[in-house]
């Protein structure tokens, strides 16, 4: 949900995008403009949503991670490599939290044993036949309180400003009908984005007729509250680096 993909809506693969920044890019003062690790590239990791499937890009992870460790160490962790971390679900966010080290606090290939222990929670089995179709059109068929708990288990109270990678997250707003990104250069122009990460990561990862929306308030920097009403990123940019808005 990089947590483990907190979980989109269609199937994609790990794209690794690279893009050169220009004479205008370079002119900007932060955080308009993650500062790139090598010259004038800026790495980026892109993690499609996918659900369930989220399996996959979470296999690409690990199986990548695992030639950096034999080129690199043991030690070595898919977040070294990257300016910035993409995706629509918390698949993207694991690999760049932070452990009391500073480290990341998770393997990639501790993704798909996220999905594989508590996706049969997160998504159980529904009754068929006509109360299941009534039921289905009283709302969301998951009620989101196992990936809710396990989410803000994981994550606690830590912030968007806290993760060892600079990250972009996209969600939706069904009340404003407009995407809301949280990424860590808005957090830096405005305090309301630097939202706890498990609100992030549920909300990106509540795709519609699936699972609630979710909603909660920030404060911005003149003390009012800012309420967000958000669904899946996925709506707007299953791939996030394929849309322009993201990187504004």
């Amino acid at each position: 949900m990089p947590i483990m993909q907190a979980l989109g809506r269609s199937t994609g693969p790990v794209h690794v995008a690279r893009r050169l920044l220009s004479s205008r890019a370079l002119s900007l003062s932060p955080p308009a403009s993650p500062q790139p690790r090598y010259g004038s590239i800026i790495t980026v990791l892109s993690i499609d949503g996918g659900g369930v499937r989220g399996i996959i890009p979470g296999t690409i992870l690990a199986f990548l991670e695992e030639k950096l460790q034999e080129l690199d160490g043991p030690d070595a962790r898919i977040a070294d490599y990257f300016d910035v971390v993409a995706g629509t679900s918390t698949g993207g966010l694991v690999a760049t939290m932070p452990n009391p080290k500073g480290r990341p606090l998770f393997a990639a290939k501790d993704i798909n044993k996220f999905y594989l222990e508590h996706c049969p929670n997160i998504f159980p089995a529904i009754c068929k036949g006509p109360m299941g179709w009534l039921r289905s059109m009283m709302g969301p068929k998951y009620n989101g309180q196992h990936l809710h708990s396990v989410v803000k288990e994981l994550l606690g109270d830590t912030r968007v400003h806290q993760t060892l990678k600079n990250i972009v997250i996209p969600t939706f707003d069904i009340k404003l009908l407009q995407p809301t990104i949280f990424s860590t250069y808005d957090e830096m122009r405005d305090i309301s984005k630097n939202a706890l990460l498990s609100d992030v990561c549920i909300s990106s990862s509540a795709p519609p007729t699936y699972l609630p929306g979710h909603h909660f308030e920030t404060k911005d920097k003149d003390g009012k509250t800012r309420a967000f009403n958000l669904i899946d990123g996925g709506v707007v940019a299953n791939n996030p680096v394929t849309r322009e808005s993201c990187w504004r």
